[in-house]
């Protein structure tokens, strides 16, 4: 491709709406337009680094044993209703209806798509295991569309599905995935960790996230260095701390203090004079259930996940403030697990810990000091539920302190089980001829955002460093002064040369100064320059590697040699 020819309006300076770098890199190297918000136009050269990510995903899909199809966008409303998730999916599943008044959604996924492709043209044990993926555009309607093609309301997905007879069929696909997806970003060139990771809106039983390491990253990630355990944030478990017994006189029975329009932590340890970690923290929920009340520590937070995963159950939210006073016999801010009665109660570790705490009185304008563990209140269930923190205890070796680092997800791989077969009727026939619903796994990665980790994890003050393996062309041929004809005779020669053994070669035959030349090369981040200038009356050309900053002088004549290797 000639410069003069490519369509890459690059901009000088940093566009207002962008956020982070890879937003702004890609809008100032022509990659991208805005057309809505949360909606991206691709230009040439995002669609060419587009096209290399897909490519890298579907060789190692291919050659993981992995058969693709291709699902529709448009998907009706039934096959939703079947599992349930189209009444509880929420306002991000774009909804429509046909002129007869039918409804259908816009695919942000397709669980359901899949299990009917399956259940519709399979039936026998014999057929088992199989892997189908596609590579489509999705639609989410984010409640805020940001990042620019990071978080956006229409992308292109990877979105693989299996199907078993048996959990250990389950776990060598799996392993299979998991094992894919380490040679897709290998071969991409990005630095990874795998973290243990919350399965949400798509559910299952254990679900590992691949995230691309980055200072710009929106998710924190928690890890051992000592044992290798990672996690999401909302996944990362809490090593239990030794109880040390307790020094000095046993602590005196609570005692009612009166705590006028106090109500949030800071208010009462203000006012009472105590730290927040001595405080305990009541929060009544609402579940299919029943309510519950759950205790964590006054500086803690509660994790949800956690929380509705040991409970096991489907809807958790915050209770309304007259559920809370029904259950507390007290207005919102002064709930306590003292002589707290007809609720389940579950108390986090760390409450456990807690030996001379303060908590609500269940009573307007009153709280509890010298609350004691056990001795005034009794727990159902005491368990890790709140989110972990730097130098918390790893859950996994429980004699290091997890470290935090920050990370983009780029890849989500689970164990569905039976959520959706079950749901639909999705069986097999086994050996002994009896139905069996089948065993499901997803595995996903998300195409634009993975270019764009790639650029959060690789730029510069320049522009983009993009890794060879997704650069949108490989080697820049910059003649310094297309005007001048031994210049321009060398860089035609050298571009018909490479670009007969490599379509990644571009040559810029812009009409422009060599310094706007070199200033786009490095935005744009393509991992080789050819500079053909001054050197050339010495019969050499510069090659000056991006990436590195390493520069070399070689002779005209083995140039041709030389970028080649780089190419191949």
């Amino acid at each position: 491709m000639k410069m003069s020819r490519l369509l890459a309006p690059t901009l000088r300076e940093d566009p207002g709406e962008a956020e982070v770098p890879s937003h702004r890199l890609m809008l100032r190297a022509g990659m991208i337009r805005k057309l809505a918000a949360g909606v991206y136009e691709f230009l040439p050269l995002g669609v060419k680094t587009i096209h290399k990510v897909i490519a890298v995903i579907r060789s190692e899909m291919n050659r993981a044993g992995a058969q693709e199809v291709s699902l529709p966008t448009l998907l009706p409303a039934e096959l939703w209703q079947e599992t349930g998730r189209w009444g509880i999916y929420g306002k991000e599943l774009f909804r429509i209806k046909d002129r007869h008044e039918r409804d259908f959604c816009l695919g942000p996924t397709h669980e359901e798509i899949i299990t009917d492709l399956v259940r519709k043209n399979m039936r026998s044990y014999r057929q088992l295991p199989i892997n189908l993926y596609q590579i489509q555009t999705k639609f989410r309607d984010e409640i805020r569309p940001r990042f620019g093609v990071m978080r956006c309301r229409e992308f292109i997905m990877k979105d693989a599905y299996s199907f078993h007879d048996s959990e250990d069929s389950l776990e060598i696909e799996y392993k299979n995935m998991f094992e894919t997806y380490c040679r897709i970003f290998d071969r991409m060139g990005l630095n990874y960790k795998v973290v243990e990771a919350d399965s949400g809106a798509i559910g299952g039983g254990f679900s590992q996230e691949f995230m691309v390491l980055a200072e710009t990253g929106e998710e924190e990630i928690f890890y051992c260095e000592n044992c290798g355990y990672a996690a999401s944030r909302e996944s990362a478990g809490i090593g239990k701390y030794k109880v040390s017994p307790s020094a000095g006189e046993p602590v005196s029975r609570f005692k009612e203090v009166h705590t006028p329009q106090k109500k949030t932590i800071e208010e009462v340890s203000e006012f009472l004079k105590v730290k927040p970690e001595q405080m305990i923290k009541t929060l009544i929920y609402e579940t299919e259930q029943g309510p519950v009340a759950a205790l964590v520590r006054g500086d803690h937070e509660l994790n949800e996940a956690k929380l509705k995963k040991l409970l096991g159950v489907s809807d958790l939210h915050l209770a309304e403030e007259k559920v809370i006073e029904k259950v507390t016999k007290a207005p919102v801010g002064f709930a306590g697990p003292v002589s707290l009665k007809d609720v389940k109660i579950i108390a986090d570790n760390a409450v456990a810990m807690i030996e001379d705490g303060v908590t609500g009185a269940n009573k307007a304008d009153h709280h509890l000091t010298h609350v004691v563990f056990v001795r005034d209140y009794k727990p159902d269930i005491v368990a890790d539920i709140r989110f972990a923190l730097h130098r918390d205890i790893c859950p996994k070796c429980e004699k290091s302190h997890l470290s935090v680092t920050r990370g983009i997800e780029v890849g989500h791989i689970f164990k569905l089980g039976t959520k959706y077969s079950a749901k639909m009727n999705a069986a097999y026939l086994d050996e002994n001829n009896k139905e069996k619903p089948y065993i499901m796994g997803c595995y996903g990665i998300g195409v634009g955002r993975t270019a764009a980790a790639a650029i959060e994890q690789s730029y510069d003050k320049d522009g983009i460093i993009w890794p060879k393996s997704i650069a949108p062309y490989i080697i820049d041929i910059i003649p310094a002064n297309m005007e001048e004809k031994e210049q321009a005779e060398t860089a035609n020669k050298l571009y018909s040369q490479l670009t007969a053994i490599s379509e990644d070669i571009i040559l810029d035959d812009r009409p422009e100064r060599i310094g706007v030349k070199l200033k786009d090369a490095d935005l744009i981040g393509f991992p080789i320059k050819v500079i053909i200038g001054k050197a050339l009356k010495e019969g050499k050309v510069e090659i000056k590697i991006r990436k590195t900053g390493q520069t070399k002088l070689v002779e005209v004549g083995k140039a041709l040699e030389e970028l080649t290797e780089y190419v191949r």
